[in-house]
């Protein structure tokens, strides 16, 4: 939509008019689905939600050249920033996005899942990941940041800036904005594989078939199972 707005509506409505309004139509969006279609208040929302807000404020920073390179990496570097950080802190933030993922229902579920969470074998693929978006999304920004700067030359409030925009935009969403959702798919379900694979190790008598929750209330009633030492 954004794009669209860009590319057909800067002569109608103005540039500067079509600009701002492709870059509140996400922030509009992502209000709209909190307060009236989903209204779910979740990590994962609350994340991207953020992170929508952010660019809707920057929007009324006018600037171009250089500036508006920076200007539209910054939401890549502040999620580079925030899932580094969560490493230093040492909590890995991939774990949120598991928890999200599983979504554990009772504080007893989220007992289990955050001990789950520090046995050696999944601790190492929270890690592992945290620290793999960390520097995907840093060079995800870097690459914004060199192709904005490229492609985009044209002065701010102008129809060509809007259309050089729109150019940068449609082909960031599909090199980069693809790659960082599969990735971030695959490292999730790294990490509810190793949950599993913990669980079924422990309790080589249930079924294939159950679901985690399950095989976390058999954990928890005393099935027959293997000692907690780490599989080889």
């Amino acid at each position: 939509m954004p794009i669209l707005v860009l590319s057909y509506l800067s002569d109608p409505l103005g540039a500067v008019p079509a600009y701002l309004l492709s870059a509140l139509v996400p922030v509009g969006w992502v209000l709209a689905d909190l307060s009236f279609i989903s209204r779910r208040f979740n990590f994962i929302a609350a994340f991207l939600g953020l992170n929508a807000i952010v660019r809707g404020v920057l929007a009324f920073w006018f600037v171009d050249g250089a500036l508006y390179a920076f200007k539209d990496t910054i939401g890549a570097i502040l999620v580079a920033l925030v899932f580094g950080g969560s490493l230093l802190m040492g909590r890995p933030l991939l774990g949120a996005f598991v928890a999200q993922a599983l979504g554990p229902r009772t504080p007893e579920q989220e007992a289990s899942l955050g001990r789950l969470f520090a046995e050696r074998p999944v601790a190492r693929a929270l890690l592992v990941g945290t620290a793999g978006l960390a520097l995907l999304n840093a060079a995800t920004a870097a690459i914004n940041f060199l192709l904005n700067l490229w492609m985009v030359g044209a002065p701010f409030g102008t129809g060509e800036f809007n259309s050089q925009v729109a150019r940068v935009n449609a082909l960031t969403r599909m090199a980069l904005g693809v790659p960082e959702f599969l990735v971030t798919g695959l490292m999730i379900w790294w990490v509810i594989y190793s949950l599993h694979s913990r669980l079924h190790y422990r309790l080589p008598e249930v079924g294939g078939r159950k679901g985690f929750w399950e095989l976390v209330e058999a954990q928890g009633k005393g099935t027959p199972a293997r000692p907690s030492e780490h599989p080889p």
